[in-house]
């Protein structure tokens, strides 16, 4: 079963916990090329009461994308989260939606290195 697909006939009702991982395949899964690598780990607390599905879904990791400045790897530490409720019509729920949108919304606009951690080989040529 892929990520953030969950079987809610296997739940049953009441709250259970999830806990999953991402990589840069479930990224790739949504056509996103801007991100490179990802360890992305996801504590997800779902509470079926049979019509409607609470999920709180805690998620951190780092996600590696380019630099803007110098186009060499950067690691961004990622921290979110969010609470939905959902009406499920079938016997699955998934979430992995939210999951890549709120990773992405999580990424600063501007993609750079620390001052002085960008490839100074790449950066000699920004000043001219």
């Amino acid at each position: 079963m892929q990520p953030f697909v969950v079987n809610l006939n296997e739940l049953g009702r009441g709250v259970s916990q999830l806990s999953q991982s991402a990589g840069k395949e479930f990224f790739e899964g949504f056509g996103n090329q801007e991100i490179l690598d990802a360890d992305i780990k996801v504590e997800a607390s779902i509470n079926n009461r049979g019509v409607s599905v609470d999920v709180q879904a805690d998620i951190e990791g780092t996600v590696t994308v380019l630099c803007d400045r110098c186009l060499e790897k950067l690691d961004i530490p990622v921290e979110t989260g969010f609470e939905e409720t959902y009406t499920p019509e079938g016997a699955e729920l998934d979430f992995s939606q939210e999951v890549y949108d709120f990773v992405c919304i999580a990424l600063p606009l501007q993609r750079v290195h620390e001052d002085g951690k960008c490839n100074p080989e790449t950066t000699k040529y920004l000043s001219k």
